[in-house]
């Protein structure tokens, strides 16, 4: 009798996706702990990162579960390359000064709750389940993150400034967050996943509400995407180096 596993290619890609935005954007985040412009952000950008880096923990365990190869959550995390990785580029993008941290984060939250207040009626429990309780973080995320892009986007001219030069250099990653691809439309024809087209819909309008209360301007770019198909940018690779570097050079170590 054949022992090999049936991997459900679109459901595993659809954790995977999850999981590693949630993964490499909490990694980013988590590097400005004691950091931080003010003690008050240091542990709201802390809080952020666990968060996510928790609901990284449910997606991969699901993610592994599904493929029934035996890799857990951390195997999946910490020892695949930068090609099998399936995050959008927006979460890899670099850090930069505290005004492109803020938009990486809101471009990311006014996508992240639409997402997985959809993915709570998934006809895949599992999903469902993880979705719902994730949303209550990104909803809190997301308020915070819009509050602060408004706030200093109607601020002084320096703020004003630093997050108009934020927008303008990660708008044009945003768009992948909605881009279908095939994997995309098959999961939405089998009612795992919602239609990306409505979650577009939501993402942009709420964004370009915000960005216009903020004074600032959106621009016009082509969409940059790739990354939903393991065509990372060169940055990807630095920031698994630092995050693998202990489970690569001590595999299997435990705290």
């Amino acid at each position: 009798m054949s022992t090999d596993v049936q991997t459900d290619t679109a459901l595993f890609e659809l954790a995977l996706r999850m999981g590693d935005n949630t993964l490499i954007l909490g990694q980013q985040v988590s590097a400005w702990c004691g950091h931080a412009p003010i003690l008050e952000e240091d542990i709201a950008l802390a809080n952020t990162a666990l968060d996510l880096i928790g609901q990284t923990k449910l997606w991969l365990a699901l993610a592994g579960e599904i493929e029934g190869k035996g890799r857990s959550a951390d195997d999946l995390a910490f020892l695949r390359d930068a090609r099998a990785f399936r995050n959008v580029l927006l979460v890899e993008q670099p850090n930069g000064d505290f005004g492109q941290t803020l938009m990486r984060q809101y471009l990311f939250d006014a996508w992240h709750l639409p997402m997985l207040t959809a993915l709570k009626n998934s006809i895949e429990t599992r999903v469902a389940d993880i979705a719902e309780k994730s949303a209550k973080e990104a909803a809190y995320h997301l308020e915070r993150s819009e509050d602060l892009i408004i706030r200093l986007g109607d601020g002084s001219d320096e703020s004003h400034t630093r997050m108009q030069n934020a927008l303008d250099a990660l708008w044009p990653f945003a768009g992948e967050l909605t881009q279908p691809d095939a994997i995309d439309d098959e999961l939405a024809q089998r009612g795992l996943a919602p239609d990306l087209a409505d979650i577009k819909t939501r993402h942009e309008e709420r964004m370009r509400a915000a960005l216009k209360e903020a004074t600032l301007q959106v621009p016009e770019a082509a969409i940059r995407k790739g990354g939903k198909q393991g065509m990372h940018s060169e940055g990807l690779g630095y920031l698994l180096s630092d995050m693998q570097w202990l489970q690569r050079a001590y595999p299997g170590a435990e705290w």
